[in-house]
């Protein structure tokens, strides 16, 4: 059986944080822009959670995009986010799709703008 091929047709720019001074003594986070990443977005499993104002579903999204070694500045981390347009999609895991290494799946969460 043959593995699917990912279609990477979503262009997301892939942000890190960077922590800067606020002016008044504290810090503010702003993100930069690391590049642009071609991926394929997929929904994953959903749950429903208790939050302050009531049920809040949830969906967990899986990102795959193409690999990049570890320490390169092309391979997502957990700390980053990646940004389609007005989207924002908060990475919480990142692992290897196939055996091969040729993908990379990116597990996310989809943001509100802030």
């Amino acid at each position: 059986m043959r593995a699917r091929i990912p279609q990477l047709t979503r262009a997301l720019v892939l942000e890190s944080p960077v922590t800067v001074p606020d002016g008044a003594g504290g810090f503010s986070t702003t993100w930069q822009a690391l590049g642009t990443l071609w991926a394929e977005i997929r929904a994953g499993n959903g749950r429903e959670r208790l939050a302050t104002l009531g049920p809040l579903g949830e969906v967990r999204l899986r990102i795959t995009l193409r690999a990049a070694p570890q320490g390169s500045d092309r391979r997502p981390r957990p700390d980053q986010r990646l940004r389609d347009g007005a989207r924002i999609f908060r990475i919480l895991a990142v692992a290897e799709a196939d055996a091969q290494g040729r993908y990379l799946i990116c597990t996310a969460l989809e943001e509100a703008p802030a």
